[in-house]
């Protein structure tokens, strides 16, 4: 009953992994031979363990990462330019610590996007606060805060990340004046915080891009110079594998070969053809 109880007062007041140890506690059989030292350790440990896992579970809802991807699950099998001593570098963490920028360019379909949630994610469990934009959100949300005079208020909220992935550099077209705004946002984060930008373009495209030179050099001054470089190249991981050449079954119930089937609009569903 005592026991119940403590396992009960733990909970409420939100110690719900030592709840969960002392539960187990209780009920396994080699804890009356532990010490109170060493049954008190187990305790904070599980607390401790629930505790960060609670908090990096609320940093990557914050990041609102586009793909679920790892460091640990990078193909190196594919040929792609990926240095494995330049990511085993980003992966100590120190481009964040000192503030400095990743750019992960190359041509569509070679991984640029997973390898930047992969590094967002390994920030995210090193206790960093990240998130990611594509840059079509980001130019969108920097032209709505302008036109409604919030533009100060939303650059300051993106100066909280210390890491700020912007995803698709140079698909979309941009004025001028975003581009101004997007300059202003890279003066608020000197300092403050990394970047991480990913794009097909290479910085030597950028002035063409931009297309204000003055901008483009302010730009590249205060991203590239101090960025470590990712030049992806190879073709593309998104072709899909080819289908096993197998003889068409035949359906039992409508007395012949089956017709190929075809997906529905939503892509969700299979439907036959009728005969």
């Amino acid at each position: 009953m005592i026991s119940e109880q403590t396992e009960m007062k733990l909970r409420r007041l939100g110690l719900d992994g030592m709840a969960e140890a002392y539960s187990g506690q209780r009920s396994g059989p080699d804890s009356a031979t532990l010490g109170f030292d060493e049954r008190l350790a187990m305790l904070v440990d599980r607390q401790w363990e629930h505790q960060e896992n609670l908090a990096l579970q609320r940093r990557l809802g914050y990041a609102k990462l586009r793909q679920s991807a790892a460091l640990e699950d990078i193909d190196w099998e594919v040929p792609r330019g990926l240095r494995r001593e330049l990511v085993a570098q980003l992966a100590t963490g120190d481009w964040l610590r000192y503030h400095r920028h990743c750019l992960i360019t190359g041509p569509t379909g070679v991984g640029k996007s997973w390898l930047a949630c992969a590094l967002a994610q390994k920030a995210c469990r090193d206790g960093y606060r990240v998130l990611y934009l594509s840059a079509a959100k980001l130019f969108r949300d920097l032209l709505a805060a302008s036109t409604d005079g919030s533009l100060s208020r939303f650059i300051r909220r993106l100066t909280r990340p210390h890491l700020l992935v912007v995803d698709d550099w140079g698909m979309d077209t941009v004025r001028r004046s975003q581009y101004r705004d997007f300059l202003e946002l890279l003066e608020e984060r000197h300092d403050k915080g990394s970047m991480l930008i990913a794009s097909q373009l290479p910085p030597e495209d950028w002035h063409q891009l931009v297309g204000d030179p003055t901008i483009a050099d302010a730009i590249l001054d205060r991203i590239v110079h101090s960025a470590y470089r990712i030049d992806l190249d190879g073709e593309t991981m998104r072709r899909p594998k080819p289908l096993p050449d197998r003889t068409p079954d035949t359906a039992p119930d409508a007395g012949g070969p089956m017709q190929p089937a075809e997906l529905t609009s939503k892509g969700n569903h299979v439907k036959q053809r009728k005969g």
